[in-house]
This record gives structure tokens, C-alpha cells and sequence, in this order.
């Protein structure tokens, strides 16, 4: 691998892949932190298309709020896992890796905040959304999928 084909690649490179082997059954944990989310989310209107639509009309605070809180708390337990030198449950050291600015980023947020303005919908709540009765996002999910399928697969073409 080159350095620069190593320096496209420094994002897809995960240090904090753990190495221990796990019953099948410790994955449930995952299963339901993803339900409480599920109904935290349904609770707070975060999968709410109506509450989508008014923050990007700007007619809301409500998920400016919640979307700030989240960058807040991230913010806080990021400085406190570098600065205290926190490690996973199972004792693994936890590393963040720096990640290098490119335009490309820009356009893909805007990319992907149009997707959402359009849809009503985010990746983390489609699933919520789903399960709440709402299949037509299904639709959503789909393109998502075949969104990142089709990043992925030119990705190394793409300008960098």
C-alpha cells in the first residue's frame, strides 16, 4: 500500500476493534440499548417527520436542542476518555484516531442534510420510525443502503 492509498484509508483503519472472542448472547446487549434508544426517540419525537420538517423550516428549537445536547455530551465524554485515559469494559485501551479534513466532507453533509430534509429521516432513527408503523420508510432504508453501497464502490475513484 502506498502512503497516499494509506492516508485515504486512515478513516477505515479501526484501532479500537476489540480482539476478545464473546458468546453469541453478549450481543444482546446491543439489541436492547437499541430498543431503549428506539423508545427514547419515539418519546422525544426525535423520529418525528413533523419535527424533521420544522427544524429544517426553522420553525423549532425542539431538535436543534436535542441534536445540541448530543454534540454536548459526545464533547464531554470524548475530553474525559482522553484525558483520564479510559478504558473499554473488558480493560482494552480506547484510542481515538485524528481524522484529516477534506472538502469532500462538506459535500457530503449537504448531501446527506437534503436526503434527510427530504425524508424526514436520519439513519439512527429509520429503524424506529420502521417499527413504529411507518413502512413507506422502508424506501428510505433502501436508499440508504444503496447510497453507502455505491459510495463504497467509488470511492477510490472520487477526487480526495
Amino acid at each position: 500500500m502506498t502512503k497516499e492509498t494509506d492516508i485515504r484509508h486512515q478513516d477505515t483503519i479501526c484501532t479500537n476493534e476489540s480482539q476478545l472472542q464473546h458468546k453469541w448472547y453478549h450481543n444482546l446487549k446491543y439489541l436492547l440499548v437499541g430498543i431503549f434508544f428506539g423508545i427514547v426517540f419515539t418519546k422525544a419525537e426525535v423520529i418525528s417527520w413533523f419535527r424533521i420538517q420544522e427544524m429544517f423550516r426553522l420553525q423549532s428549537f425542539h431538535m436543534y436542542g436535542i441534536i445540541g445536547s448530543a454534540v454536548f455530551t459526545a464533547l464531554v465524554s470524548v475530553w474525559i476518555i482522553k484525558k483520564f485515559k479510559i478504558k473499554t469494559i473488558y480493560g482494552e485501551p480506547i484510542t481515538i484516531a485524528p481524522k484529516k479534513f477534506n472538502k469532500g466532507q462538506i459535500y457530503g453533509g449537504l448531501i446527506f442534510g437534503f436526503g434527510w430534509a427530504i425524508t424526514g429521516a436520519c439513519p439512527g432513527p429509520l429503524f424506529a420510525q420502521i417499527g413504529t408503523g411507518a413502512f413507506a420508510v422502508a424506501v428510505t432504508l433502501l436508499s440508504a443502503i444503496l447510497g453507502t453501497w455505491v459510495y463504497g464502490y467509488f470511492r477510490e475513484k472520487l477526487p480526495h
